[in-house]
């Protein structure tokens, strides 16, 4: 808004300045640093209820970033001093947690695997061209989840000349270039379904390097709704998921699943707590149209896994993603 001054020509009104000398605008962008910095910084502190708010911000913990880089160049805009140095905080906290995935993976090593994740989506419309794009990948192994009749026989017609070995439990599958073991079953179902619902397998695959315990799983989806996040569900399978991790013998394990949570999120700790997440990549994968979280996961133990990436868009509402598996020597 324009007043007139003495020599009645109009002037622009001056933001109003705090007592401390910052004008209002720079003292809310500060404010929102700080906020920002703790959430980052603090966000097991956060309660889980009501609502599994602390998983619901870990979900999207990630976008605090962009976030912190959008109120930086607000400061920035508005000369706002104070609030450019707050703003740091939640910039430095941001790189010291998510900084390292941003970074280029190193030249694959002598030991790897590479692991493709993809859930298919039981409505996929292109069950052949999802099998072929997959296969086109050159993985190692193949993890699927969402396997439901008549696409099943599509990828197991599909697959079978390059990936001559598979087990199928239930909705969930695995395909391998290397011969296959003793292949179960793996019981996560939360207690109050009562319908035929298999959703885990464990299958010894016998690489070059070792024989490895390969799982493949996948989680209850959540909802977002008035109350909050509804993953009871999804939480109580991990930590069934978790106890099975606990009491596996092999010294080499690689988890691949549709987990429907991050590796940040608190209710999936049981399972992925006892794995190591991914070392370089963000492979956003949910979801395809508009990824904004990596909910389908790579893991391992007796080993590590430098590097993941998302893979181009199937028939599914999720992204398939690629990761290489590094496998100790000595595991």
């Amino acid at each position: 808004m324009a007043v007139a001054g003495r020599t009645g020509k109009p002037r622009a009104r001056r933001l109003r300045r705090t007592p401390g000398g910052e004008r209002r605008p720079g003292r809310l962008l500060a404010a929102l640093g700080a906020v920002t910095a703790a959430l980052l910084a603090l966000h097991r502190c956060l309660p889980n209820t009501p609502g599994r708010l602390g998983s619901l911000l870990e979900t999207y913990l990630f976008w605090l970033g962009p976030l912190t880089a959008l109120l930086l160049l607000c400061a920035a805009v508005r000369r706002a001093r104070t609030a450019l140095l707050v703003l740091l905080l939640p910039a430095v906290v941001w790189a010291a947690a998510f900084g390292p995935l941003l970074l280029p993976a190193g030249p694959p090593g002598p030991r790897e695997l590479t692991v493709v994740q993809h859930n298919v989506a039981d409505d996929n419309a292109d069950p052949a061209g999802t099998a072929r794009a997959l296969a086109d990948s050159g993985a190692d192994l193949i993890a699927l989840q969402e396997l439901v009749d008549p696409a099943l026989a599509v990828y197991r017609r599909e697959l079978a000349p390059r990936y001559p070995y598979h087990s199928v439990r239930g909705t969930v599958g695995l395909w391998s270039r290397h011969p296959l073991g003793t292949a179960r079953a793996l019981d996560i179902r939360p207690r109050d379904i009562t319908e035929p619902w298999q959703r885990a397998l464990r299958a010894e695959v016998r690489t070059p390097y070792g024989e490895v315990a390969a799982y493949v799983v996948h989680l209850p989806s959540v909802r977002l709704g008035a109350t909050g996040l509804a993953s009871a569900r999804r939480d109580e399978s991990a930590a069934r998921l978790g106890r099975i991790l606990a009491a596996e013998r092999s010294a080499r394990v690689i988890l691949a699943g549709d987990l429907n949570g991050t590796v940040d999120d608190r209710g999936l700790a049981p399972a992925t707590s006892r794995l190591g997440a991914p070392e370089r990549g963000l492979a956003l994968s949910y979801p395809a149209a508009l990824p904004a979280a990596r909910i389908d996961q790579v893991l391992a133990r007796g080993g590590r896994v430098p590097a993941i990436r998302a893979l181009p868009a199937t028939g599914s509402d999720h992204l398939p993603v690629l990761a290489r598996v590094a496998l100790d020597a000595d595991a």
